[in-house]
């Protein structure tokens, strides 16, 4: 009996552990997420204005 009570136990500590890993990661995802959304918007405004943000050869930033 004692035998059963230990390796539920364990099973309790390792299925916390685990929770603790995977929330972790969905924190790490949601953030990831959000930060990916704010680069397509800001891309997405970009191209709209007719910019692409990149400077080619000898062509002159748009503040010169």
């Amino acid at each position: 009996m004692q035998h059963l009570e230990e390796q539920i136990a364990h099973l309790a500590r390792t299925v916390e552990d685990l929770n603790s890993v995977v929330t972790r990661q969905q924190d790490e995802i949601d953030r990831l997420t959000r930060r990916v959304e704010m680069l397509m918007r800001r891309e997405g405004e970009r191209a709209q204005e007719g910019s692409g943000g990149i400077v080619l050869g000898d062509e002159r930033p748009p503040h010169y």
